[in-house]
């Protein structure tokens, strides 16, 4: 009789767990693996993809969404951020980067608001260089600084300046593969 009992209790327990993620995750997966890419949309290049793994493993995505909502649904397109996003902007985004918190701008549609190369490197190394209230942190293990003459950077002391890493200008080259400026082609009924 408790055998029968704790079975029971063991499969409603298996059972609300697997209705659970079939709710939140299988069939939400099913309907999104069927929305076909955006025209204009293309896969991400080897170095898009590196630079969105430093986005993830510098914690970019705590402070900024990728996420433009449309008119009624906060400030987005005020802020000029670009076009409401839709489902076919993620197709090719394993995990998706939407983000948890709005501490900083969206950045949807940033390669296309602020495509400088420049601008962007500055931005890492020293934000409050080129936004002065900006609350972003630094990334300075991102660049190396180097003595003597040839091309720079970010220009330190006569005689040393800064120069982006790879690393670096793979994170420029994710940030302006963000630019979801294509028309949207709206799904059928």
């Amino acid at each position: 009789m408790l055998f029968i009992r704790l079975w029971m209790f063991f499969a409603g327990v298996l059972a609300t767990l697997f209705l659970g993620w079939a709710a939140l995750i299988g069939v939400p997966g099913v309907q999104l693996a069927s929305v076909p890419a955006q025209p204009g949309l293309r896969p991400y290049t080897y170095e898009e993809m590196h630079g969105r793994e430093i986005y993830m493993r510098e914690g970019c995505v705590y402070c900024h969404t990728q996420q433009t909502r449309p008119q009624g649904f906060g400030t987005d397109q005020k802020r000029m951020w670009g076009r409401p996003s839709v489902p076919g902007d993620y197709v090719y985004d394993r995990p998706h980067l939407l983000g948890t918190s709005r501490t900083g701008p969206d950045l949807l549609n940033i390669g296309a608001r602020q495509p400088s190369r420049d601008w962007h490197l500055a931005h890492l190394y020293n934000p409050r260089a080129v936004v002065p209230e900006s609350i972003m942190p630094r990334f300075p293990w991102l660049f190396e600084e180097k003595t003597g003459t040839g091309p720079q950077d970010v220009p330190l002391a006569p005689g040393s300046h800064i120069v982006a890493t790879r690393e670096a200008l793979d994170l420029y080259a994710y940030l302006l593969a963000l630019n979801r400026t294509y028309p949207v082609r709206r799904a059928e009924p």
